[in-house]
Formats: structure tokens, C-alpha cells, sequence
């Protein structure tokens, strides 16, 4: 059985190291919690306010964050691969040595985002997808990527300092 917390206030609640593994968000309001640790596999947090949530090494493999508001959080060394990212709001967030392989990322906001040794390659399989995302000011320096990396229409991965595999 998995947990509904959908439409919750959870301001600046202390879930570090939750078992949250599929449970439902879905429009939660998560702003200042700290998740850092937390399991949140195949998690529903569609259109969910992660805003200034501390998310650091979390496992948010396969889960839904699509339209999630994630402004200035830290998901450093967190978990996203093969996760719905479509359409999120990142700006600001920390995405440092992040985990993105197979992330859908197409059309999420990732202005001034610091993806700084991101793995966005196919080495499990998928790569990551961040066509149609907006990456104006975002630091992609040393961030991984490889030939099947999906990227914006007209952005360099070169010039803005990706490493290929």
C-alpha cells in the first residue's frame, strides 16, 4: 500500500531518509523539506512545490516531477534517472553530480541550474532528453553526456563545457 500525502502542506517537514517509494504528491507543498536521502522510487510528484527543498542524494528514480516547482533546491548526487522532469521549474536548483540517465527533461526551465557533473549519458540504457529545455545561464561544465544526449534546438554541449563519453 502506498502512502497519498496529495495536496499536503508539508512546509519545511524533516523526511530525510523516508521510505516514500511510489507514494502519491501529486500538487504537495514541500517547500524547505528536507528529503535528503529519502527513497522516493516511482513517486507521484506532479506539479508538486519542492521550492528550497533539500533533496540531497535522493532516489527519485522513475518517478513523476513533471510541472513539479523545484526552484533553488538541492538535488546534489540525487537520483533522477528515467524520472519525468517534463516541464519543471529547476531554476536555481543544484543538480550537481546528479544521476539523469533516461530523465525526460524536454521543456523544463533549467536557467542558471547547476548541473556540474550531471550524468546525462545512455549508460543505462536511455539517455538523458533535454530537448526544448531552457538552459539560459545554466553551468553544464563537466556534466557527462554522450552522442545520444537529447539536446535544445541550436545549444552547443561543447561550448558550454559537456564532457563526452
Amino acid at each position: 500500500m502506498s502512502v497519498d500525502l496529495s495536496d499536503r502542506n508539508l512546509r519545511n517537514i524533516d523526511l530525510s531518509e523516508a521510505r516514500l517509494a511510489e507514494a502519491t504528491l501529486t500538487e504537495a507543498v514541500l517547500v524547505g523539506a528536507n528529503l535528503a536521502g529519502a527513497n522516493l522510487r516511482a513517486a507521484n510528484l506532479r506539479e508538486a512545490n519542492l521550492g528550497e527543498a533539500y533533496l540531497f542524494g535522493a532516489d527519485l528514480t522513475g518517478a513523476n516531477l513533471e510541472g513539479a516547482y523545484l526552484k533553488g533546491a538541492n538535488l546534489e548526487g540525487a537520483y533522477l534517472s528515467w524520472a519525468n522532469l517534463r516541464g519543471a521549474y529547476l531554476v536555481g536548483a543544484n543538480l550537481e553530480g546528479a544521476h539523469l540517465n533516461g530523465a525526460d527533461l524536454e521543456g523544463a526551465y533549467l536557467i542558471r541550474a547547476n548541473l556540474k557533473g550531471a550524468d546525462l549519458t545512455s549508460g543505462l540504457g536511455t539517455p538523458a532528453n533535454l530537448a526544448g529545455a531552457y538552459l539560459s545561464g545554466a553551468y553544464l561544465r563537466e556534466a557527462f553526456a554522450d552522442e545520444d544526449t537529447f539536446w535544445p534546438e541550436g545549444f552547443d554541449p561543447v561550448v558550454a563545457g559537456v564532457i563526452f563519453e
